[in-house]
């Protein structure tokens, strides 16, 4: 009797199994996929009440998939670069840290089945992502990134894949961080760990999840670019991954915004580009048999989001979050006499650049300072300045170094600079300014834009120099002193603010200019707070922003393009292209 009690467990042990298991037939899973929202987590800016694209618009999209599909043949992935670039970001980042974060409470609510780190969530540190990691854990929700590998012990800092299960379908989702960490951020940001290349470590862990879990289907998200497919830029591994990975179904790229997608018999490659302009929709229709997944279909494409479509119930859930990101950052902070607007540092010296030169020396060891227009086109009109207008002033957390170089290093980083951003000209109508006809690879709209990226022209403060429009590279920049009248030496040794980013390699200029940023504490004078904060506390001593006070030419100095009676009208004209009047 106790024999046949045993056998009869066993028997439905087997068939518990059985069952747990796809059942023959024909299925459709749908993969959709989001990337770079930087903290378009809420529908409406916070000054002027404008309505935006958000993770409102996002949950619309996929409930409408999920009412079509059916919930249980959806699934929902983020590609990374979730908790940066947006006011709500940095108010739950930063401001308010006893409060669940915000973001793995969107998460969950929008039902997202994995996340992936990005190379910005990593830039808000330690305290940020290891809340993170442990808040979304408790929702239920992997925070992903196997190629940040621990220094101590050589294990994963986070997890490589979770299992996502449908229909008995077992589903493998791996996700990776860029593995250029190292190459933007300074490694007390990542401390304790490293990011290792994608290649070949996603293809073995694949193999690796393939052998344990036996998945029937395998999606791989990465926060890397699409890229060339050349292997030769790190983060930029996508087309690089995609010619070399087999047993993957759904390939989710992202990092560079521009919305891409590739379809092939075997793999797709999905990138919807960024701040919740697209949802990125795969399909594969497939047959089991015996178990096993045969006869598959694949195929993607981008759905847009519309700003005025919105999951209105999700808004109310999280009304009071809003509120209380719109009082912080409606809060008064001082006041601006002039007007700055970015795109002005394309063509000279300018009050918003002025204004970030004047930070870098007034209250640092720094005699020089190097510093870029990050915002492309921002506006910021004169009047009272409120919380909110420091975002577009300076959009990322990037700390202040100031760091020791030589003279020659100095000249060769501007040299390197303005090779990005300017040409040589042999005729007055010819282009100063890098730039080209072609088509937005975001909007499809059709309009003349800088090669490079402008985020990487930075110009010096603390010198006075000129930069002929009629040389060719590497001769345009003449340094004739420094700010106070002092002579400028290529020999000597001169303290140089910049941001965090590029003291640690971001850009490439200093890699130009011979400095290996691998040894850069070497030559660190001083590490000072994120750049928003220094301007915070300026304006709370000074109480406002003042042309007269941060042109100070014995301070900033000055420069300009020259010949000025051949650069400035091509520069107009340039400038009229780039941002034409509409």
């Amino acid at each position: 009797m106790r024999r046949l009690s045993s056998f009869i467990v066993v028997l439905f042990a087997i068939a518990a199994l059985s069952c747990s298991g796809p059942k023959d037939g024909k299925y459709s899973i749908t993969l959709l996929t989001t990337n770079d929202v930087h903290g378009t987590f809420f529908d409406s800016t916070y000054v002027g009440g404008n309505v935006k694209k958000s993770l409102y618009g996002i949950k619309y999209v996929v409930d409408s998939i999920r009412k079509a599909e059916g919930p249980e043949n959806v699934l929902l992935v983020d590609a990374g670069d979730i908790v940066q670039g947006d006011n709500a970001a940095y108010y739950f980042n930063y401001v308010d840290t006893l409060s669940p974060h915000i973001y793995p409470r969107l998460a969950k609510y929008m039902g997202y089945d994995a996340v992936v780190l990005g190379n910005h969530d990593i830039e808000a540190g330690h305290p940020v992502y290891d809340r993170l990691a442990r808040e979304m854990k408790a929702e239920g929700i992997p925070l992903l990134a196997g190629n940040a590998v621990r220094n101590d012990n050589g294990q994963r800092y986070f997890p490589i894949y979770t299992i996502v299960k449908r229909h008995g379908l077992k589903i493998a989702v791996l996700g990776y961080d860029n593995a250029n960490i190292a190459g933007w951020l300074p490694e007390r940001l990542w401390s304790g760990m490293k990011f290792q290349s994608l290649i070949p470590l996603v293809q073995q862990d694949v193999d690796m999840v393939v052998s344990k879990e036996k998945p029937h289907l395998v999606v791989v998200a990465v926060h890397t670019a699409t890229g060339d497919g050349d292997g030769k830029a790190l983060e930029s591994q996508g087309l690089d991954l995609m010619k070399t990975l087999h047993g993957v179904d759904f390939l989710v790229c992202s990092h560079d915004h521009r919305p891409k997608v590739i379809e092939s018999d075997t793999l797709c490659l999905i990138n919807s580009g960024s701040h919740s302009r697209f949802v990125g929709h795969g399909k594969i229709e497939f047959t089991v048999t015996k178990g096993k997944v045969v006869d598959k279909k694949l195929s993607a494409d981008l759905l847009p989001v519309d700003q005025r479509k919105i999951d209105h119930e999700m808004a109310a859930k999280f009304h009071d979050d809003f509120v209380a990101v719109k009082k912080f950052t409606t809060t008064k902070v001082g006041d601006l006499k002039v007007d700055l607007l970015t795109r002005d540092a394309y063509v000279g010296m300018s009050p918003y650049l002025n204004l970030i030169h004047t930070l870098s020396l007034e209250n640092t060891p720094a005699r020089i300072s190097f510093a870029a227009p990050l915002t492309f086109n921002g506006t910021i009109k004169a009047g009272t300045l409120v919380y909110n207008d420091l975002f577009t002033v300076y959009p990322f957390e990037n700390q202040m170094y100031v760091i020791k170089m030589t003279g020659k290093e100095i000249k060769d980083y501007l040299e390197a600079s303005y090779d990005l951003w300017i040409n040589t000209i042999s005729k007055p109508t010819d282009h100063v300014l890098n730039i080209v006809p072609r088509s937005d690879a975001r909007t499809g709209a059709q309009s003349w834009s800088f090669v490079e990226r402008s985020y990487n022209f930075d110009s010096a403060g603390g010198l006075v120099y000129t930069v002929d429009v009629l040389k060719p590279r590497g001769e345009r920049v003449d340094i004739e002193s420094l700010a106070g009248g002092e002579p400028f030496d290529p020999a000597k040794t001169y303290n140089v603010a910049l941001t965090s980013y590029r003291a640690s390699g971001g850009g490439g200029l200093m890699a130009k200019a011979g400095v290996d940023t691998g040894k850069i504490d070497e030559r660190v004078v001083e590490i000072y707070p994120e750049f928003r904060k220094i301007l915070y506390d300026y304006l709370l001593e000074k109480g406002s922003i003042d042309p007269e006070v941060i042109g100070d030419p014995k301070l900033i100095g000055r420069w300009r393009f020259v010949p000025e009676d051949i650069a400035g009208p091509a520069l107009q004209r340039d400038m009229e292209l780039v941002f034409p009047k509409r």
